[in-house]
């Protein structure tokens, strides 16, 4: 069970700094969790399954197929400026 010292640990490797109220607060969380913890090993999850989704989705991604696309002369007809076949925009580094 964490107690205040586990919790200062912690605190001084996040560099977070507690008032003793919080830190007790916090210890008694972390003993919350940690009995959650202790139940869910508790369980028989001998025949269960690995899962890496609670879901069972498939790849959900459509199959890549060969389209007609713009010529480059449509895609730069609406352009405010081009040069030599691309859109010319304004020099942003110096």
């Amino acid at each position: 069970m964490p107690v205040a010292i586990d919790v200062e640990k912690v605190a001084q490797l996040a560099r977070l700094r507690f008032s003793e109220e919080e830190k007790r607060d916090l210890a008694s969380k972390l003993n919350d969790i940690l009995s959650y913890m202790e139940q869910l090993n508790r369980l028989d999850t001998e025949h269960v399954e690995p899962t890496a989704h609670v879901l069972p989705l498939k790849n959900v991604f459509r199959e890549d197929a060969v389209a007609p696309s713009m010529s480059q002369e449509d895609l730069l007809s609406n352009a405010p400026d081009r040069a030599m076949g691309h859109f010319k925009v304004p020099k942003v580094i110096e």
